[in-house]
Parts: structure tokens; C-alpha cells; sequence
């Protein structure tokens, strides 16, 4: 028997949910034997979500989804991937499916323009308009855009601050991005709110971006792209980068990062070795076995059977 390949599928959509209990028992409930790995978020906002396995159970997925949230649209990117980039399948329940701390922000009512991945170069190379990476600064250290600015924040949380703090010109033409478009879509929002007139953002962020350059000779990204599972990394063919992760800050890092004496797997590296005590250190060692263990786990899993690693 053939095995299915393996795919991903990320999605997201701003809507103003009533009774997000209901929600997550519905989607708990349809996941059940469906062989469906990934993470999904709810709350009053909306939904965002990754998950992976075989793509005819991920799209009945996504359906069901649809059906529940009662929509016709869903931000959706899907990719392949050599692996299965998650252990379980988690839905959680949240305050904000992006955290950033205002409830005065609406995405589903008013945003930014999305730009098309064809026309984002011109942005890029226009000297009019202000780039913001919006992600986390250890997501910009390894890749971003060229001629964009980093915020230097920690968490997107910090992301009405550092606007606030620079005290911007409000007709200053802005363009945004981030790994997918949820972040850039409430940044955008949080500054159209605030007075700013000219707001634009990557439609689809940057994994929609190298999935259209793909076959393009142009390409204006540099370095590797940070994602939130198991590949810690993609280039720009979107195959799995070179990075793995210090499970004890999530910074990513690399080969080379990994021979420091600073580095402990699991527990700390070079970026936060000197904020550990001995008992955060004994805490990491204690989680790493248990991720151990997970690994184990998954490769015996009758899960891992069915998909092809090729």
C-alpha cells in the first residue's frame, strides 16, 4: 500500500466567536481517529491553527472548520514536508489567538491593504515606505526581508510600545509582515486604530511569499524563516532549514552553537545561559526526558506508518 505524503496546513480568520467552549468540543470531537497532528488556538477573536498529516483528512478538516465558525473564507497556506512536525494534537482555548494585549482591536472590521506576494518586491524597493518585521526578534536574527527594520521586540505584546515610543509620522507610508499574516493583520489594525492613514501588510506573510517565488528568479529574502513547529526552520524553497531550537529559551541555533559549553540540551545555550539558576536548569533537564520519551513514542506510533518520509 501506497503511503500518503505528508502535509501542512496553516490557517487563520478573525471572527467574533460566542461560545468558543462549543467550538472546541465540536473540533475535538470531528479530530477524534482523523490522524491529525498540530496545534489549534480559539478564542472571541478567531482561530489559528497548524496541523499536519494526509490531505484528504486535513481537508475535511478545514471544511468542518468552516462549518462550525459558520465562514466561507480561511487564511490557508499548505506545504509539504519530509516530516511530521508535531507530536499531538493540541486546540486550546485562548484570550487572543495572537496576543497583543487590546481589546479595542478588530482585525475582521478594519486592517491593513494586503499585498499580493507579485507586487511586495516594489514595496521592499521603495524608499517611501517604512518595512516593519513584526515578529519576535529572535524570528528577524536568522531572516527577514532586505531593507527592513527590526523592532527589536520580544514578544509581539511589545509591539504598542515600540510604535508609541518612536513617535512616528502618522501619513509615514507603513508595510508590515510576519511568518503568515495573523500578526501583521493586528498590527495593522492596532495602527489604523491609532491615527495612521497609509498601512499596508504581506498578504499571506512570508510563507506565502516563498511559495510564490519559488519558481521566480527574483527573490528579495534573506537568511532562513522561523516557524512554530518541529522544523524550527525553512529556507526559501520552504524545505526544512538548518536550525534546530534551545528548547530552554526557543531561540533557534545553530551546529556550531551546539559545540559552545554553554549550550545543554534542553535546558539552556549561548542566548540564555546567564539567566539560569540551578533550578531552572534542573527544571529544563527534568522536561527534556519527558521530550525524550515523546520522541520515542512517535517513532514506534502506528501514526508514523501510514506517511511517506519522502
Amino acid at each position: 500500500m501506497l503511503k500518503e505524503k505528508i502535509y501542512i496546513y496553516t490557517f487563520y480568520r478573525f471572527k467574533d466567536l460566542k461560545n468558543i467552549n462549543h467550538i472546541k468540543t465540536k473540533l475535538d470531537k470531528f479530530s477524534k481517529d482523523k490522524l491529525i497532528l498540530g496545534t489549534i488556538l480559539i478564542a472571541e477573536e478567531g482561530i489559528n491553527g497548524t496541523i499536519s498529516g494526509g490531505k484528504n483528512n486535513l481537508d475535511l478538516f478545514i471544511t468542518n472548520i468552516k462549518k462550525v465558525l459558520k465562514i466561507k473564507k480561511l487564511s490557508l497556506k499548505i506545504s509539504k514536508n519530509q516530516f511530521i512536525p508535531f507530536y499531538r494534537l493540541k486546540i486550546r482555548l485562548k484570550k487572543e489567538i495572537v496576543t497583543l494585549g487590546d481589546k479595542l482591536i478588530k482585525p475582521e472590521k478594519v486592517s491593513g491593504k494586503h499585498v499580493h506576494p507579485r507586487d511586495w518586491d516594489k514595496i521592499i524597493n521603495d524608499k517611501n515606505y517604512l518595512i516593519i518585521d513584526t515578529r519576535n526578534n529572535y524570528e528577524v536574527n536568522i531572516g527577514t526581508f532586505k531593507n527592513s527594520f527590526n523592532p527589536n521586540i520580544k514578544s509581539f505584546r511589545d509591539f504598542p510600545k515600540y510604535i508609541k515610543d518612536i513617535n512616528m509620522d502618522k501619513k509615514q507610508p507603513i508595510a508590515m509582515f510576519c511568518t503568515g499574516g495573523i500578526r501583521c493583520e493586528k498590527a495593522s489594525s492596532f495602527l489604523i486604530n491609532n491615527g495612521f492613514k497609509n498601512v499596508s501588510q504581506l498578504d499571506g506573510g512570508i510563507i506565502n511569499y516563498l511559495e510564490y517565488k519559488k519558481s521566480k528568479k527574483t527573490n528579495t529574502w534573506i537568511g532562513e524563516c522561523f516557524v512554530f513547529d518541529n522544523r524550527v526552520s525553512v529556507d526559501k524553497n520552504l524545505n526544512k532549514g538548518n536550525h534546530d531550537q534551545c528548547y530552554g529559551c526557543r531561540h533557534p541555533i545553530t551546529e556550531n552553537d551546539k559545540k559552545l559549553n554553554s549550550y545543554i540540551k534542553g535546558a539552556s545555550c549561548k542566548y540564555c545561559i546567564k539567566e539560569k539558576t540551578k533550578e531552572k536548569l534542573d527544571s529544563s533537564l527534568i522536561r527534556q526526558e519527558q521530550i525524550d520519551l515523546a520522541e520515542k513514542r512517535k517513532k514506534a506510533h502506528s501514526f508514523q506508518k501510514i506517511f511517506s518520509l519522502k
